[in-house]
C-alpha cells in the first residue's frame, strides 16, 4: 500500500514538475498554427506587415488576446482568429511569446 501511495505521490510531483514545458511547449506548437503566419516567430512574417511577438509582455499579450477574442478590442482579422482560442491557449502563446528572445 505504501508504494502504490509513493509512486502516486511520484507521479504527482512530476506532473506538477512538467507544468511548465506542458504549457511552453503547447503555446509553441498553437503559435505556429495560430499566430506565425502574420507575426513570425522571431521576426515578421515576410509576407504581412505585422509586428513580431517575440519578447511582449506576457500579461501584455494575455489582455490583448482576451479582448480579441471578446471583442472588446477590435480588428475583424484578429477578432475571428482569437474567437477560437480558449483561456489555456492564450496563456500557452502568451508564455511562449514573452519567454523567446526578440
Amino acid at each position: 500500500m505504501k508504494i502504490l501511495a509513493y509512486t502516486m505521490a511520484a507521479l504527482l510531483l512530476s506532473l506538477s514538475a512538467n507544468s511548465y514545458a506542458a504549457s511552453a511547449f503547447a503555446g509553441k506548437y498553437k503559435a505556429a498554427a495560430v499566430c506565425s503566419q502574420c507575426h513570425g516567430i522571431r521576426a515578421t512574417s515576410s509576407e504581412a506587415p505585422f509586428p513580431p511577438l517575440a519578447g511582449r509582455d506576457e500579461l501584455y499579450l494575455e489582455k490583448a488576446l482576451k479582448q480579441y477574442r471578446n471583442k472588446t478590442r477590435r480588428s475583424d482579422v484578429m477578432n475571428n482568429i482569437a474567437a477560437g482560442l480558449s483561456d489555456r491557449d492564450i496563456n500557452n502563446i502568451a508564455e511562449y511569446y514573452s519567454r523567446l528572445k526578440p
